[in-house]
Order: C-alpha cells, then structure tokens, then sequence
C-alpha cells in the first residue's frame, strides 16, 4: 500500500498497477488529505501503515525518530542521477533515506504589466510596486504572506539575504540543533527590515495577507509582485496574468536572498509487510524518468532526477526559471528540532509585521525554541 496526497495518487496508481501486472502482486494506492505525516507515523506505529509513504523531506528526522522509516540502498550509479541538492535533502545521518523526484523553493512572480520584472533588490521591488500603487494598478506591492501566526518558510529568502540562519552547521554540512541563530546579529538585522517594511511603517509586509488569499491577490491583478513557489503556477496561468518567473530579491548591501529548498520523496516504511517488494518498487521502478516526468505533469515541480529536469526544462521555461531561483538556496533542515522553531518564529514575524520590537522579540522566540530542544 502507498499513502500520499490527492494530486500525485492518480499517477502514482497508473504506475502501480503496471508494476503490480508485472510482477504478479496487487498495489494500491490511498490519498490521504489531511496531516499526512502525523497519520502515517499513528498508523505505523499501530502497524497499519502502508508500506510506501510520500512527503517532504523536511518530515526525514521526525519519521527516524520514530523509528518509521527505512534506509534504502541507492547504488552509486543511482544517487549521481539525481539533482545534488535533492540527494542532500534526502540524506540524514549519513544514510539516503528516500527517493526524491521534485524538488520546491520560492521565487518571484511580478505581473509585468503592471511593473518591471527581476529587480536587482528588495528596496528596487518595493519602489516600483509602491509606484504601481500610486498610478491606481494595484492596491497593495507585494503579496507575501504572512498572517496572523507568521510564515518563517516564506519570509526565509529574506533572513538568508540579511544573514541570518536558523541552525549553524557541523564539520560534515549536516545541521546543528545546538547552534541556533535566530537570536544571532543576522537574524536580528533582518527582524529590523522586517519592522521597517511593516505595518507601522512603509506597510510592505501585512498580516492580512495570507496563505488562503496571498496567490489570489496576484492573480486577480491586485499586487504586483508575489513571492510563492511552482504550486501557484496553475492559479496563475488559469487566470490568464501576464507573468515572469525571477529570484527573489535580496536587500541593497547585503546577500543573495536564500530560499529553503524542499524535496519532495518517496519513503518505505521500517514495518513494511512487504518490505522487499517495496523497495523495488521504489528503488528501480519509481527512479525512472517516465515516472518522475509524469508526477511533474501532475503538479509542476521541478523533476529531482537530472535527466527528467533537462527534458522538462526545455519546453517548460518556468521550471528552469525556478531552478535559477534556487541557486542560493539552503537545504530545508530535517532535524527533529526543526518542528520546535515553526511556532516561535512565526508569532515573533508576525509581532514585529504588527510592530513589537524587533530584537526583543526574536530573543523571546530564540528562548523557546532552546527551551523545547533542550
């Protein structure tokens, strides 16, 4: 049995029934549409999981430390197939743990008829949206999203620009839960920015703009800019905007903006029933180009196997413009510590949009978050 979400399961289901025919078995294939990771880990630990689960990378040390997933066995022929960055995110504790087959970050959309596209900086981007404002063709420049409880994987481009990061790292590359910087001078200058382009001064950043109405706002011709990633391209080509696809802009004198970079992949289960059977299922059937090229077709991320990436990329030029989005990217950390920093950081965001101070609440986020790792 494989567990995923609504969109990738009519694929998934077409190639698993060709597998099942050739090898004489019976597959199937179950959406599941809310909480995935929480209902896979419940289910497994009860032993009713399904023996192949699909999610993003950061969920890799959640899922090892509750003792659900598996290492799988790449060969070496295998790993350089794909992307390096995607083999990266799939690889904890010095083990490969999935098969990545897309991989997600953020980037900029501007409306390009309302204002001129990839600007060189943030201070550029804000100018001449404020300015589409002030001639009447939008009502606000930017659309990012914050909301009430703040939004740290969105607003991350920016923190990397000023600087800041959220885990240090060890002598490997890997992450360091004990080296946190959201308290650090990098995060505190960006939480600066934060405050000037906010709500109680040049009213950039908004809790009103969220993730329920931030895409929407850009397709209906209402901002400008929109920082998102590939899953808002069917929105935005259905509502017919003219449209080009850019990295996010960093700040004047500072960094390139660092966006997170997800994947997304496919796990066995630690208490697979058929274990075996599973494992060659996603190791040599679902590392296939056919197979990656269909789930892009199905939702238009970029392919996580080099070969599928270079086809896609020729016909498809806003996935090799994502692509260029990500080239500062930083690996979504897949630590356990990482579930303890969402909460904080997002509410001291949100706070310093809404107009608390900047370095006190990053340092009140900071301390709960060391708190809960311990």
């Amino acid at each position: 049995m494989i567990w995923t979400d609504a969109q990738r399961a009519p694929v998934l289901q077409r190639f698993a029934r060709s597998f099942a025919a050739a090898n004489g078995i019976s597959v199937s294939v179950q959406a599941v549409s809310t909480d995935l990771q929480s209902a896979y880990v419940t289910a497994t630990n009860a032993g009713k999981g399904p023996d192949i689960v699909v999610g993003a990378t950061d969920w890799i040390g959640n899922l090892v430390q509750n003792g659900t997933i598996a290492p799988l066995p790449l060969t070496q022929a295998q790993k350089l197939a794909f992307e390096p960055t995607a083999l990266k995110a799939v690889t904890y504790n010095g083990q490969t743990y999935g098969v990545p087959y897309a991989t997600e970050n953020l980037a900029l959309f501007t409306n390009t008829a309302e204002a001129t596209a990839a600007p060189s900086t943030f201070e550029a981007m804000v100018q001449n949206g404020q300015a589409a404002v002030k001639a009447k063709k939008a009502s606000d420049p930017l659309a990012l999203q914050v909301g009430q409880q703040g939004d740290p994987y969105t607003i991350q481009p920016l923190v990397g620009s000023a600087g800041g990061y959220i885990f240090g790292t060890k002598a490997d590359g890997t992450y360091d839960p004990a080296k946190l910087g959201v308290d650090g001078p990098g995060f505190v200058a960006f939480a600066k920015l934060l405050s000037r382009y906010g709500e109680k001064s040049e009213n950039v950043f908004k809790r009103s703009i969220d993730a329920n109405n931030a895409v929407s706002l850009f397709a209906s011709g209402k901002v400008p800019y929109l920082v998102s990633g590939p899953w808002a391209l069917p929105q935005i080509k259905q509502a017919g905007i003219k449209y080009a696809v850019s990295p996010v802009p960093g700040f004047a004198g500072m960094g390139p903006a660092e966006p997170f970079l997800g994947v997304q992949a496919f796990y066995v289960s630690s208490k697979a029933k058929n274990a075996p059977i599973a494992q060659e299922f996603t190791l040599n059937y679902l590392t296939r180009k056919d197979v990656e090229e269909a789930l892009y077709k199905a939702e238009p991320r970029p392919p996580a196997l080099t070969s599928a990436y270079d086809d896609v990329a020729k016909t498809d030029p806003d996935i090799a413009a994502f692509h260029t989005a990500g080239e500062h990217g930083v690996v979504l950390p897949q630590i356990p510590a990482m579930s303890a920093v969402w909460g904080p950081l997002g509410i001291a965001e949100a706070a310093i949009v809404g107009g608390a101070d900047p370095a006190s609440a990053m340092a009140g986020a900071a301390a709960q978050i060391k708190k809960a790792v311990g």
